[in-house]
């Protein structure tokens, strides 16, 4: 009986941290050498953000030097992959306010709210009944294509609860065809002053990028390339597009929570309530009100980008090229087809709503 009761007496305050250090070391370590080498003017300027390189060298870690400790350093990879996601989503709302939605208006709103459900809904139909892929794959990647790359694919995993390998073939489709964009946006933008196909000026091209392409540091060193005007275009376009990332979340949840319910007949399968999306909003809003410093909000920003980092460091230690490998071709052609959608279909969605309100 005292041996039962002594198991049952909860770990000290110390012990438990010590069993959560080694792993989140080692996520830090990763993080750091992800912030670092991304801050490189040559890296950078690819586009390539510290979460983008923070998965890879997880990946490479995590199938060559972690499996000898994995059983060490688990637990803080367990929390940096969770908790500090859930954080990092939260604190992303510190990047954003609602002056940037007034900035453009219905116009900049209604663009992006067609680009993303299209996109969405256009990943599920194709994963399901074109690809075969099952539900969460599919979702996931319309996630990253259709809202704000990698961190959307992290934030949509609490809700579906989907499994690891995954999360990291979702992100992987972000990164190949999300690099492509920053390449291949500039290009057909000074093909299109040159030959004159569509009624686009620096400024509509610039909110058409921001839009259309996944990640805000790809969408960054795209519209770079065009204009100042097509820049600033762009980096609002997508910061309102980041902000949809929340109420997708919610309609996901309980869209699931619905549909899962009435599969099984019963209310245990219902999906768990993004509660960070709401504290997501919250934050973004309080930071409408302009109340903190410059300087606090960089600080704010950079542990931000700590915690995603982290975030992304524990998603690569903990996916296996064998699992990557298994999920075969099928993934990256539905992302193609998505990425093919984003820039033919996104153009007409643009020009066609500017039209529409012009």
């Amino acid at each position: 009986m005292f041996l039962r009761l002594t198991l049952l007496r909860p770990l000290p305050l110390g012990r438990v941290f010590l069993h959560y250090l080694p792993g989140l070391l080692l996520t830090g370590v990763i993080s750091l050498f992800a912030v670092q080498v991304g801050s490189w003017p040559s890296v950078s300027g690819l586009g390539l953000s510290a979460l983008t390189l923070a998965i890879l060298t997880g990946i490479v870690v995590g199938n060559s030097i972690y499996k000898p400790v994995q059983r060490h350093c688990h637990l803080g990879v367990l929390f940096s992959k969770q908790r500090l996601l859930r954080l990092g989503i939260i604190f992303y709302g510190f990047r954003l306010t609602f002056q940037q939605i007034s900035y453009f208006g219905t116009t900049g709103v209604v663009i992006d709210e067609l680009t993303l459900s299209s996109t969405f809904l256009l990943a599920c139909w194709l994963g399901r009944r074109v690809f075969g892929l099952d539900e969460d794959t599919s979702m996931l990647i319309g996630a990253g294509s259709s809202i704000c790359g990698a961190a959307a694919v992290l934030a949509t995993e609490p809700v579906l609860k989907a499994s690891g390998e995954k999360v990291a073939v979702a992100v992987a489709t972000v990164v190949i065809f999300g690099t492509a964009a920053i390449f291949i946006y500039p290009a057909l933008f000074h093909l299109n002053q040159h030959f004159g196909w569509l009624p686009f000026t620096p400024l509509t091209f610039g909110i058409y990028t921001g839009s259309t392409m996944h990640e805000v540091a790809q969408v960054v060193a795209a519209s770079h390339a065009i204009s100042p005007d097509a820049e600033n275009a762009a980096v609002i376009a997508k910061m309102i597009r980041v902000m949809l990332l929340a109420p997708f979340l919610l309609l996901l949840s309980a869209w699931l929570r619905r549909s899962r319910t009435v599969e099984t007949g019963s209310t245990s399968a219902a999906i768990s309530f993004p509660w960070f999306a709401v504290w997501f909003i919250g934050v973004a809003g309080l930071n409408s009100f302009h109340l903190f410093t410059p300087h606090l909000l960089a600080s704010i920003n950079l542990l931000d980008t700590w915690l995603l980092t982290m975030a992304m460091a524990a998603l690569g230690l903990t996916t296996h090229m064998t699992d990557l490998r298994r999920a075969g071709v099928r993934p990256l052609l539905l992302a193609l087809l998505l990425f093919i959608w984003l820039i033919a279909g996104g153009a007409m969605i643009n020009l066609g709503i500017h039209q529409l309100f012009s």
